[in-house]
């Protein structure tokens, strides 16, 4: 046999080894911790999740995963304490829309987490082509992550809750306090992650709770801070009362205007700290379908801080709808206003009240919106 046939030969008997090796050392020792112990990661010192799959990337994931299901779990066992806060930050009271607030906080604190994770072993079975992956955390190690981010929170909480009390400023009061109840039900999830990792299932309490913090809140809102609304424009009075509404689904107070009464007067018996005006518009356009009319609405809003007669903030919103006739066309318009101002105008106004996002100084007009106030049919907004 030449040396080229012979040294070919070897190549093929060694690949066939390798297989083998790999065959009995992946294929027939399956590990104990695939079926959830191990002595080499013991729970009273590590928290584990096992993941499998038929690539080893996927594998990987589903440990990650498993791991922060455990997790998950305990927020949603302790959710119930911050339902308070849940029904206002996720501006309703339906369950879709807190079970999508409590996967926020949850993904927040998990992923901060699940840095302290690693994949610390993993295991090949040839006979049925599946990878599994060990994902691991040291309960010690995660733990002291765990107290350093609970402490710095506790110091902000604390910090927020001081100037709450100390300030004059209603504004800056509100803001306090909706940081401190937003951190504090930040700290509440950390905590409930907290139990998971200690052996005992014990955390660590906070010096307030998320109801007291979001009830003190509310009671302010309620006596001490009012908003006004004044619209003018078209269709004045859907439009007014569809972002009235959208304003107290947030937690806001809203006064009613006086009838008869100058640009921004308000009930007498109110003394509104910040006036929301603006204008509304709707009118035909022609974009020259055979089959549909269309009608378009616009509208631009101020925010004033009537204490310093200052402009805060502004935004617009608009649209345009067709249907069969002008009327159709005109009633599908003004429902679909009436849902934007009482959810995306509404909401924005909020998160600038709130201190969570501020407003731009000057509302941006929706392409095709008149720069004047005037109905009919605008030559600037005929597309």
């Amino acid at each position: 046999m030449s040396r080229g046939r012979i040294s070919a030969y070897g190549r093929m008997v060694a690949v066939l080894g390798t297989v083998l090796l790999v065959g009995c050392a992946f294929g027939q020792s399956k590990p104990a911790w695939i079926d959830g112990v191990s002595p080499d990661y013991p729970s009273a010192q590590y928290l584990t999740g096992v993941g499998q799959a038929d690539n080893r990337a996927a594998a990987e994931d589903r440990a990650y995963a498993a791991l922060a299901r455990i997790f998950k779990a305990e927020v949603s066992a302790q959710s119930k304490d911050w339902e308070s806060y849940l029904v206002v930050e996720q501006r309703g009271t339906s369950h879709d829309e807190r079970r999508l607030a409590l996967d926020q906080l949850t993904r927040v604190s998990t992923d901060k987490v699940l840095e302290n994770a690693t994949i610390v072993d993993r295991w090949y079975d040839a006979k049925k082509n599946l990878h599994y992956a060990l994902g691991g955390m040291q309960r010690a190690h995660a733990e002291t992550a765990l107290m350093e981010r609970l402490a710095d929170l506790d110091h902000t909480i604390h910090s927020d809750v001081a100037e709450a009390h100390q300030t004059s400023d209603k504004l800056a009061k509100v803001r306090a306090l909706r940081r401190a109840t937003r951190n504090l039900v930040l700290r509440e999830t950390y905590n409930a992650d907290l139990r998971v990792i200690r052996a005992s299932g014990q955390g660590t309490a906070a010096d307030y709770r998320v109801q007291d913090l979001s009830r003190e809140l509310d009671e302010y809102l309620s006596s001490n801070f009012v908003l006004a609304v004044r619209v003018t424009g078209d269709h004045v009075e859907p439009a007014e009362r569809a972002l009235t509404e959208g304003l107290i689904r947030e937690g806001l107070r809203v006064a009613t205007m006086s009838s008869g009464t100058e640009a921004g007067a308000v009930d007498p018996h109110t003394n509104p700290e910040l006036l929301i005006r603006g204008m509304v518009r709707v009118w035909p356009i022609d974009v020259r379908d055979p089959q549909f009319t269309y009608v378009r609405w616009c509208s631009d809003f101020e925010v004033v801080n009537l204490s310093e007669q200052q402009i805060v903030g502004a935004i617009s919103k608009g649209g345009k709808e067709g249907h069969l006739s002008e009327r159709e066309a005109t009633a599908k318009v003004i429902r679909v206003m009436q849902q934007d101002l009482s959810t995306d105008v509404a909401r924005a106004i909020a998160a600038h009240v709130y201190g969570e996002s501020e407003l731009p100084a000057e509302a941006i007009r929706p392409a095709g919106c008149p720069r004047e106030g005037v109905k009919g049919k605008p030559a600037a907004a005929t597309h």
